[in-house]
C-alpha cells in the first residue's frame, strides 16, 4: 500500500510578529518615560537629605570644638580645624569628627566661615548641584542656619 507523504505543518511554530514587537517596545518606553523621573527626582530628595545630615553632624562638631576651646574655629582654620589640631589652640581634644570633612553630595567642597553672617555659629554652605551661589530646586544652596 502506498503512504501518502505527510506534510509538515508550523501551525504550532508561530514567531512573534514585528507589530507585537514594536507594541511590547512601546510600552516599555511609555512605562520608562511615566517612572524615571520620580526616580530621579527621589535622588536628588536624598542626595539634598544627605547634605542636610552633613552640615548637622559638623555643627555638632563644631559645639564640641568650641566647648573645649572656647571658640569656633575661625575662616582660615576652617573645618580641617576639626580633625587636625591648628597651632596656638589650647584644649583641643580632637579629633571632632570621625574622619576627613567629605565633599558634598554633588562632590562640591562645603563653605566654612566663621564669624558668620547669620547669628554667633559658624555658617557652612553647600552650593547645591550646579556648585554656584543661589539657584533654585537640585541648584538651591543648603544652609547651616535654615532647614530648607
Amino acid at each position: 500500500m502506498l503512504r501518502k507523504p505527510m506534510r509538515k505543518t508550523r501551525r504550532g511554530q508561530r514567531g512573534i510578529t514585528l507589530i507585537e514587537m514594536l507594541v511590547v517596545v512601546t510600552i516599555i518606553a511609555l512605562f520608562a518615560a511615566l517612572v524615571g523621573p520620580r526616580l530621579f527626582s527621589n535622588v536628588d530628595k536624598a542626595k539634598r537629605t544627605q547634605v542636610h545630615a552633613q552640615i548637622n553632624s559638623f555643627m555638632t562638631a563644631l559645639g564640641s570644638y568650641k566647648l573645649d576651646t572656647g571658640n569656633f574655629p575661625s575662616t582660615e582654620m576652617g573645618m580641617n580645624a576639626l580633625r587636625v589640631k591648628p597651632e596656638n589652640v589650647n584644649q583641643w581634644a580632637g579629633p571632632y569628627l570621625p574622619q576627613d570633612v567629605p565633599m558634598d553630595a554633588w562632590e562640591h567642597p562645603y563653605l566654612y566661615k566663621f564669624p558668620g553672617e547669620h547669628g554667633d555659629e559658624p555658617d557652612i554652605v553647600s552650593l547645591g548641584a550646579d556648585g554656584q551661589p543661589g539657584g533654585e530646586g537640585i541648584n538651591a544652596d543648603i544652609v547651616s542656619w535654615s532647614n530648607k
